[in-house]
């Protein structure tokens, strides 16, 4: 990398040393460099050295950041990574009974293996929850999942405060696709399908660039 390119997205795996104020160090050289912490994932923070993975954007001089953060007392070393966007790619979840879940990921991990083949990347999240306050609380943390494009609702009944945690994800960004199902929560979806294998093919193909499919033509309907 040289040091005239400009980085969209620069990926570090940092190992440091477990010490009050050493995230803070590294935080300083990357702002102190113009560039912008955009995720972080701290891994073995009750080890005397722990791990620090970084994505930043922003970075003007690739070996210049490198060469700041070596330079800092809690830093033992320092290497560049591929980024989890070009590994994993894209991700979509789907979150409600186990037997729907696992119907769905057939659909959507048979399509999104067809995109990667294509050079797209997609990955496929799975979680069988019961109860309405825990399945709410799936939803919402959706929301702040790194990469998360789309979630799929499958189960036989949600409704309450999961249409709520529904309409609060998709006012972020969020797409949501939910079986048809007794409740109100698949109102609050962009859109409903009764096959759950069908389900999860159309999850993946609203998400995925190698894919002519156009959700806006078909939000709000069901089938």
């Amino acid at each position: 990398m040289a040091d005239s390119e400009r980085q969209s997205t620069l990926a570090l795996a940092i190992e440091v040393r477990n010490e009050n104020g050493s995230l803070r160090e590294i935080a300083g050289a990357v702002a102190d460099r113009g560039a912008q912490i955009v995720w972080i994932s701290i891994l073995d923070a009750d080890k005397p050295a722990g791990a620090v993975f970084l994505e930043v954007t922003g970075v003007r001089s690739a070996s210049a950041l490198l060469d700041a953060l070596r330079s800092l007392a809690a830093v033992i070393s320092v290497s560049p990574k591929p980024t989890l966007g070009h590994i994993f790619g894209k991700r979509i979840v789907i979150i409600g009974g186990g037997s729907q879940v696992g119907q769905v990921a057939i659909g959507a991990i048979s399509e999104a293996d067809r995109h990667n083949l294509r050079g797209e990347r997609i990955s496929v999240d799975t979680i069988p929850l019961v109860g309405e306050e825990q399945l709410a609380e799936a939803v919402r943390a959706t929301a702040r999942l790194p990469r998360v494009r789309a979630l799929v609702l499958a189960g036989a009944m949600m409704g309450g405060v999961i249409e709520t945690a529904v309409r609060e994800v998709r006012a972020k960004g969020l797409l949501v696709i939910s079986l048809n199902m007794a409740g109100s929560a698949p109102d609050a979806a962009d859109l409903v399908v009764t096959d759950p294998v069908q389900a999860g093919v159309m999850a993946v193909m609203a998400v995925a660039h190698t894919a002519a499919f156009d959700i806006e033509r078909l939000r709000g309907k069901r089938f």
